[in-house]
């Protein structure tokens, strides 16, 4: 296993630092934090129902991405959150939003959350 640099070793003990754990977000009344990609809607990150097998849904707590910079798929997004916030473009958060052709669901981290919380609503 490689060393790992952000962590440091005592009596061949390795710790990292707890904000390098890549946790899952913390579910919502049942729901898992997401990012959910559709076919020509776009990608919206919020909750929503794992459950549903479908290709309609709701998203709740809902903010479209419509640009982001800093992570180069939306798996990396899930994992790692943005890197550039100041380059998003994330218009903001609505309550709810039903969506149809839904072809991709990926369950974010904590940090990924948070990092998408952290982006200034952008307005044109």
């Amino acid at each position: 296993m490689k060393d790992n640099p952000k962590s440091i070793k005592i009596d061949n003990t390795e710790y990292v630092p707890k904000n390098s754990i890549k946790t899952k977000a913390e579910p919502k009344d049942g729901l898992d934090y997401c990012i959910v990609r559709t076919y020509s809607a776009g990608v919206f990150a919020g909750y929503y129902d794992r459950k549903n097998k479908g290709k309609e849904g709701t998203v709740y707590n809902a903010r479209r991405l419509w640009y982001w910079s800093g992570a180069s798929s939306l798996s990396q997004l899930a994992n790692e959150g943005v890197k550039n916030p100041d380059e998003c473009k994330f218009p903001a958060e609505v309550n709810e939003i039903d969506l149809k052709e839904i072809v991709e669901v990926t369950p974010a981290t904590e940090i990924a959350k948070q990092s998408i919380d952290n982006v200034e609503i952008w307005k044109q």
